[in-house]
This record gives C-alpha cells, structure tokens and sequence, in this order.
C-alpha cells in the first residue's frame, strides 16, 4: 500500500466521522442532563447543523442586542421558504419559538437544539415542514446569558449553571415588548413584524406553589384576540394540544396563577387565567393577531424532565399547525379584517369572577411546620400526599374600559421615539405633505397615578383619566397620519390610547407634557394681572364672586393670581401643559380636511 493510499484512506475515514458527528451531533445536556448548553456551544450547534442540512436550515441576523452581539434565529424550512414572502405564496404558517429571555430559565434553549436536530434527521417528522417554515430565537438574552452563574435561581432544580434573568441594562426583557428600552426588543419588534408569525412559542420556567405536572401553560388570553382567533383557539388549538399532551409523560395544566396570594396555594381559592398585557410576549404577539404560548415547566422538576416536556410540547404543537394551517391562516386573515371595521375596543380589564370553571387538578397537600430560621410556622408541600380534585378555574376576563377607533390618528414628527417602535412594529406612518388644519379631538389629562418606585426603568403611569374635545389643529409638514385601515390598527390603538395600561403615555414617553414651562414672577405679574381683569368685566365679575364664595381661596394670594394667570393671554402653557399631543381623527371624511400624501 502506498503511502499517498494510506493518506487518502485516513482522510476518507476521517471525513466520514466528521460527517456521522455532525449528523449525531450531541448536546451537552445530551451528555449531562443537568447541564445547559453556554450561548456559544448553542450557536456553534447550529453551525454544524447548517452545515449538514443546507437545504432546509438558514442562521439570520437581525440587529443588534445591548450585548452587541447579533439577535439570532435559526429558520428550518422545506421547498425554499426561507423568506415570509415565499412561506405566504406556498400558503404555509410561521412558527415563532423564542427561548432564554430569561437565561436562567434554560429549558427551551436545549429543548430548541434537541427539536431542530430531531426534526432535520429523522425521516418521519420531515412532512412537518409542508405547511410550516419554523423561526427559532436561539437565546434572546444573550447579555443575560453570557453572564453565567450557579446561584441565582435559588428556587429551580437544576441545570447547574445558567444565565441571570436581567440583560445588560438589567431590564427584564419579558417586560420590554412595547416600551423597547433595549436594542434586543427593538430588534425582536423588526423580526416580529418581518415574518408575521401566525403562532409563537415563548419558553419559560415557573415559580409559585408545588404541585405534580412538570409543563403549565400560558395561552394567549382569548379576550384579547379577535373573535375569530379566539374562537379558534379556544375551540380547535387549545382542546387539540390538552388531549395531545395528555397522552405523553407529560400531562398539561393550566399556569398554576393562584388568587390565594399569601401563600400560592392552589387549592385554597382556585386559579386564574393570566392577563398578558403587551409588555409581555404573549400580550404583545395578540396585538399583531398572532396566537401565543408561554410554556412554564415547574422548577423542582428534575431539569431533564423540564426539557423533554418542553421539547415535546414543541413538537404537539408543530403537529397541530401542519394539520390545521388553513385553520389558522383562515382565522388570522378574518381576524385583520374585523379589526379593521370595528368600531370600539377594549383596552382595560379585570378578571371576571363571576364566570367560574371547574378544573380538575393535580396537586400536593400544602401544610405547615416551624420554621427553622424563625420558628413560626412555614408552608411546605407533603409530595408524599398527592390529590386529584376539581379546584375552581378563573378563565375570563372582562373589559372595563373601551374606546372608540378613529378613523386616524396623528402623531406630531417631534415625538421620534414613539413614531420610531411604531415603525419597528409595521405600522404605516404617513408624513403629511405640507401643512394641514384639521378637525381632531384632542385628550386633556385629568388624572391619574403614578409608580413611586421604577418598574423595568420607569415609573409607569396607571389609572389614566382623560377628558376630550373637538378642536382645530395645525399640523406640521412631516408630522405623521396614522391610518387605522391598515393590519396593524390593533397595536396602534393600544399604543397611542393614553389610557391603555401598556400605552407609550404609561411608559411614560409623553412626561414632557406633565409639567408646565412657563409661570410668572409675582411681583411683575400682580400688575399685569390687574390691567387683565380691569379690561375683562364679566371675568372680574367671576373672580370677585369666587372671592366671595370659597374662603380659602380669598385667604390664598398665590391661588388668585394663578387663578387670573390661567385665564389670561400669558398662559401658553394651555395648549401644551396636561395635554395629549396625539391627536384622534374621528370625523366623516366629508367633514373634514383629510390631507394629500
């Protein structure tokens, strides 16, 4: 044998065993089932699977995060439909999988390598890929991921080390989907709005009481869909993925969100359907009409358990949408057309207790023992007494507040940010050609409250009270006309509404209107102050009646001439100080001057 055949030989061998490993490809948690893949193996991982299946894998960027390394997903698609024009034209779903916003929180991103692998090499889970183009977020955190540790999640089982919950500006991100104070939201919003998926999957860990399943779940909130995806969700999705996990090791329950609050005890008081407003993944994927899922496996399940449901649920539910896509496409394009020609929408609501389910629940006997720290008594789960009993299940909720949609807004071009995460989320902005008057209604603060300690980097207004009129307005060339005909009227109007509890007003990008910039100097003013009324008797008539009447404020120097200030010519602060800057058209067109792009 010469030794050029030797060599030919070694490297022919040798390829082959690269080629079997890579289509073998392990995964740490593969090899140790406490162990959670670092970020790096994780997109290393899905380099060699690129690598082996080029046909039906794509790794993207999509802008930056705070970390400044690239927001990444992995596209697994079959017949070319890599890009959202041709997943439409081939009539396919896109299946949103996002994992490791919170990096602590480790079970989807191993469930993610497991389900993408398995899905590419085994023969009979390709057809899986005919009517789906699948977009898997690797890790979202990635900042919060690189920063690993042992410690920080003093209530999970495993895995035996993790990312921290905070990203690099120690903002939850699961709180970040509409206000968008990190680069990774506002890369997420532009991939969000790219590829329009019809589902998504957000994976999670849950803390809270004890009880026996290893996978809760989290659906979008059915009240805020519209009636055609609630519909199907509630009557096709949700029934199809129960019966389907059922028949797993992995039995599915509702997220375990206690209304015993003091102790979390399930069985005291029953369960609640979770209200996802949009600063969270499930509320904001609902604005865009898109069914979302919060899986929540329970954090003193042993880790591999945790990350086998989470794979298996990935998979139930891939099988749902390849065998009711049409379902689904049908349900969502109805539900863009309704949104589009209804008039009035919900934007607040309360959990409805009066509308009480009965669940049947698999639970642990809470009890209580002395503590041995403090020697009072301490709440523990005895998992050596398991039940099964029909506790009451809170499902609905009912909407407290509605306003009517405009036929438009218009947000002035000053107001950048705003106009920006507009933009980021597909909504179609308009700038007004040359100046325009129009007939707008306009919103004045009256009250509200506001947080005294920060909440994800703001002191979030809530409780907004807002009173309106029909005025005249001029508006600037270049400010922007916000048609709600367009698909994506729904995250308009919950944005834009100051009262909506996720506004932009609540997250507090319009404080500038919230203190007056402009006031007087006694001394100078009192004159002035003088010569006003002297020249306006039915005024003088209305002050000196007040003077009469309210003996505090004829004892308050200061209130009379604030009084006589805030009804003269100086007070500009009027047009400006408490007052929205948002304006709502609501006229017929025929009555307005509806201005030409």
């Amino acid at each position: 044998m010469t030794i050029f055949y030797k060599k030919a030989s070694f490297i022919a061998i040798f390829l082959f065993f690269v080629k079997i490993n890579v289509f073998t490809q392990v995964i740490p948690f593969e090899q140790n089932s406490n162990r959670s893949a670092t970020y790096v193996e994780a997109i290393e991982y899905y380099k060699y699977l690129a690598k082996a299946y080029k046909k039906n894998i794509r790794i993207e960027n999509n802008g930056l995060t705070d970390s400044e390394f690239p927001l990444q997903t992995i596209v697994i698609a079959n017949r070319k439909a890599f890009t959202p024009e041709l997943v439409r034209a081939q009539g396919k779903c896109v299946l949103l999988i996002n994992n490791g916003i919170h990096p602590g929180e480790s079970d989807g991103i191993d469930a993610s390598m497991l389900f993408v692998r398995d899905l590419l090499q085994k023969p009979d889970n390709q057809h899986l890929l005919d009517h789906v183009t699948i977009v898997v977020i690797p890790v979202y955190n990635i900042d919060g991921a690189l920063n690993r540790n042992t410690s920080s999640r003093a209530n999970q089982n495993g895995p035996e080390a993790y990312g921290f919950r905070g990203n690099g500006q120690n903002l939850d991100l699961n709180r970040d989907f509409v206000k968008c104070d990190t680069r990774n939201a506002q890369s997420f919003n532009s991939l969000f709005t790219h590829w329009m998926p019809d589902v998504m999957i957000d994976n999670h860990v849950s803390n809270g009481a004890d009880y026996q399943y290893v996978m809760t779940l989290i659906p979008t909130e059915h009240s805020k869909l519209a009636k055609p995806l609630a519909d199907y969700l509630d009557t096709e999705m949700l029934p199809n993925l129960y019966q389907n996990m059922a028949k797993t090791p992995y039995e599915l329950s509702p997220y375990v969100n206690s209304l015993d609050y003091d102790n979390e005890i399930p069985d005291v008081k029953g369960i609640a359907g979770f209200m996802d407003s949009p600063r969270y993944s499930t509320g904001y994927a609902a604005l865009h009409h898109c069914i979302g899922f919060m899986p929540e496996t329970h954090m003193l399940k042993p880790y591999k358990d945790r990350v086998l449901s989470t794979y298996q649920l990935m998979f139930e539910m891939l099988k749902i949408i390849d065998n009711q896509h049409i379902m689904i496409l049908n349900a969502k394009q109805k539900a863009i057309e309704e949104s589009k020609t209804k008039r009035d929408f919900p934007i607040r609501w309360v959990l409805d207790e009066l509308r009480v389910d009965s669940l049947l629940f698999k639970g642990y006997v809470a009890k209580w023992k002395p503590s041995d720290i403090s020697g009072l008594p301490r709440l523990w789960y005895d998992r050596a007494a398991p039940y099964t009993k029909n506790i009451p299940y809170f499902g609905h909720y009912k909407a407290t507040l509605s306003v009517t949609k405009p036929k438009a807004y218009i947000v002035p071009k000053a107001w950048y940010k705003v106009l920006a995460r507009l933009q980021q989320n597909g909504v179609k902005l308009q700038p007004l050609a040359h100046d325009t008057t129009l007939n707008v209604e306009i919103y004045t603060i009256k009250d509200m409250k506001t947080a005294t300690t920060a909440y994800e980097g703001h002191y979030v207004h809530s409780k907004v009270e807002v009173e309106s009129k029909q005025t005249q307005k001029t508006y600037t060339k270049g400010d922007y006309w916000v048609s709600m005909l367009q698909d994506a009227n729904r995250f308009a109007l919950e944005t834009l509404e100051p009262q909506s509890p996720d506004s932009y007003f609540a997250w507090n990008y319009f404080d500038g209107i919230l203190m007056p910039k402009e006031y007087f100097s006694t001394y100078v003013f009192e004159d002035l102050a003088a010569q006003y009324l002297a020249s306006q008797p039915n005024l003088q008539a209305e002050f000196k009646a007040k003077q009469a009447t309210d003996k505090v404020f004829a004892a308050d120097a200061a209130a009379q001439l604030d009084w006589v200030y805030k009804r003269s010519p100086y007070y500009y602060d009027r047009n400006a100080f408490m007052v929205y800057p948002v304006g709502r058209v609501v006229r017929d067109d025929a009555r307005n001057n509806i201005p030409k792009f």
